[in-house]
């Protein structure tokens, strides 16, 4: 079998996965796997091409997905009335004086010669500026927090049309990586990897606590929307009229509507980020990174900026993973820090990468289909292969009651032996690197 009749088997077994679900389920439940799906491929990608393209190990990919979060909020929702003019500009001016300080601190150790006078001003300048910018911020974080908390809370954002928040979404995580990188890319791949997760950790930490920006735990919900709203939709007497001439009542036409425009979106940016990846993985720049990754003393011999081009790798893999987040946050109409969990927007990631294929970006977007098809969908099927194999024990009875309990943890055991599978049998993904 070619390679390429060999890849098209496996698109199609997924494709017809989901299909099964969709006659057998529900088309609710098929076109939402689609749509996540397409979501979970954009962020395999990011992942890939810091890792398959130049051997960057990142594991605070949950980082930059909640930093897009953050830009579908200040983006697409409306300013809280009068926030800014109770203490927000005053937060915005304390945030410039926190940056100040900073850059005044680096500026001196620049200049100053090196010795014991100039790491005490330093410190000096450090300590002095963050009692000031405490003292600037507090009160003005106070003031924004107490406008109608149960509600609001926080400054909002600028109203702007939502779609806009998904390339901001980009710039953010990408910013955010350029901190990162410009810290710890130097590092050894090891120390590479626990730097982003704890400074993933952090982003985390910012959103839940930090009420004036993101509501914290309170949640931000009402995000607006690139497409119509279910209840719109329901009532308009044309589309109920459409929806009935092809046997769907009002509601479940809506929805079904609503999660195909989603679809045509999201297909539409990863498309545009698959080709835009061929093309790069098949450019001088491609292969430069791939013998960077392959061997780094000969490619630096060679005269090839290794720093600079893993710097440059690893700002684009994350403003990936940024547009993405900012994707799932539009969809679920709502940004909740609490959920962004590292099992599920950074491990659940490498998975798609490995079993789908690192290094190959068609093979990142198939296991983003497989591995997010099995992530929804184990668990009921968990639970009926629990009830087959306690058909014949009696009710109340404590193995029977032990092992329908369990069904739910047949997620993370799938996973984990899909995952020892592929790398027992196909260690280089289903869809190998060329």
């Amino acid at each position: 079998m070619s390679q390429t009749l060999k890849n098209t088997v496996l698109f199609a077994v997924v494709a017809a996965l989901i299909v099964y679900v969709g006659i057998f389920n529900s088309w609710n439940s098929a076109l939402l796997i689609i749509a996540m799906g397409l979501i979970s491929s954009i962020m395999a990608l990011g992942v890939n091409l810091q890792w398959g393209f130049a051997g960057l190990f990142n594991v605070g990919i949950m980082g930059f997905v909640a930093l897009g979060g953050l830009a579908a909020v200040l983006v697409g929702m409306p300013r809280t009335e009068g926030a800014w003019t109770t203490g927000g500009f005053a937060v915005v001016g304390a945030l410039l004086m926190g940056a100040g300080t900073i850059i005044i601190a680096v500026v001196m150790m620049k200049r100053m010669q090196a010795g014991w006078l100039r790491n005490l001003a330093v410190l000096a300048v450090l300590v002095v500026g963050f009692f000031v910018f405490r003292a600037l911020l507090d009160p003005a974080v106070e003031r924004v927090e107490a406008i109608n908390p149960a509600n609001t809370g926080y400054l909002g954002g600028l109203g702007l049309p939502v779609l806009l928040a998904w390339p901001v979404g980009g710039l953010f995580a990408g910013a955010a990586a350029w901190l990162i990188g410009k810290a710890a890319l130097g590092l050894r791949s090891d120390y590479l990897a626990i730097a982003t997760l704890g400074i993933a950790e952090i982003i985390i930490a910012v959103l839940k606590n930090e009420d004036w920006l993101t509501r914290g735990v309170k949640n931000v919900i009402g995000v607006p929307r690139p497409v119509p709203y279910e209840i719109d939709l329901q009532n308009s007497p044309e589309f109920v009229a459409r929806a009935a001439s092809l046997g769907f009542d009002p509601v479940e036409g809506s929805t079904l509507w609503v999660k195909f425009l989603y679809i045509l979106l999201f297909a539409a940016v990863l498309l545009t980020l698959l080709w835009l990846s061929q093309r790069a993985l098949h450019s001088p720049w491609g292969r430069m990174l791939r013998a960077i990754r392959d061997n780094e003393v000969a490619a630096e011999a060679m005269g090839k900026d290794v720093t600079a081009r893993h710097l440059q790798v690893f700002i684009l893999g994350s403003a990936i993973c940024g547009i993405a987040g900012a994707m799932m946050t539009t969809m679920d109409g709502q940004l909740t820090p609490g959920t962004y969990q590292p099992l599920r927007f950074t491990f659940l990631i490498w998975v798609m990468v490995i079993v789908g294929g690192s290094g190959n970006n068609f093979g990142a977007v198939l296991g983003g289909f497989l591995i997010w098809f099995l992530w929804v969908q184990v668990e009921p099927m968990g639970l009926w292969l629990m009830n087959v194999i306690t058909y014949g024990m009696a009710d109340g009875s404590a193995l029977k009651d032990h092992l329908i309990e369990s069904a739910a943890h047949m997620r993370l055991m799938t996973m984990g032996l899909v995952l020892l599978l592929v790398l027992r049998f196909s260690p280089r993904g289903l869809i190998p690197e060329k």
